[in-house]
């Protein structure tokens, strides 16, 4: 097996080569830095679209999340609405923040969630986000995330809302 990955190596490096890669990205497994400021580069326009490219991976298609990861369900996600803060903490969250999408792509996107998969748990007449809003929101991103969603969560436990 070891002499046969050395000889596709071996032959894929003159192929780097001739396609101006000089082997120097030929490296198996190096991982990107993230950046938080970088643009998303997929070319789609909806917002399912991209919930799957940005969200999915960790949410699930379906918006279950995960509990063994800590992944929040987005199900529910119109819970937070119910709660003073919780508007503004559903589009500071890193995942939000670090996903690439504009403002106005992530109103599209929340929009999309709330009005779908999260739809039995947002409250009537909610109206829409709007890209200004995320925009003023993404402002003033909570520092410690895990302690704002805990005091949410309380919040909403207290008025006798179901939250994970």
């Amino acid at each position: 097996m070891l002499r046969h990955l050395s000889t596709v190596l071996l032959l894929a490096l003159p192929l780097a080569d001739a396609h101006g890669l000089g082997g120097q990205n030929m490296v198996l497994g190096r991982m990107v830095p993230a950046r938080g400021d970088a643009p998303s580069v997929a070319t789609t326009t909806h917002a399912r679209a991209h919930y799957v490219l940005h969200c999915a991976g960790c949410h699930g298609f379906d918006g279950s999340g995960a509990q063994a990861g800590q992944v929040p369900d987005m199900r529910r996600l119109g819970q937070f609405l119910r709660v003073p803060g919780g508007r503004e903490f559903i589009v500071s969250v890193p995942g939000v923040m670090g996903s690439g999408l504009s403002d106005a792509q992530i109103a599209e996107v929340t929009n999309w969630m709330l009005s779908g998969m999260a739809r039995g748990s947002v409250p009537e007449g909610t109206p829409p986000y709007t890209a200004a809003e995320v925009t003023r929101a993404r402002s003033t991103a909570p520092l410690d995330v895990a302690a704002v969603r805990r005091q949410l969560v309380l919040e909403a436990r207290a008025r006798g809302l179901p939250m994970d």
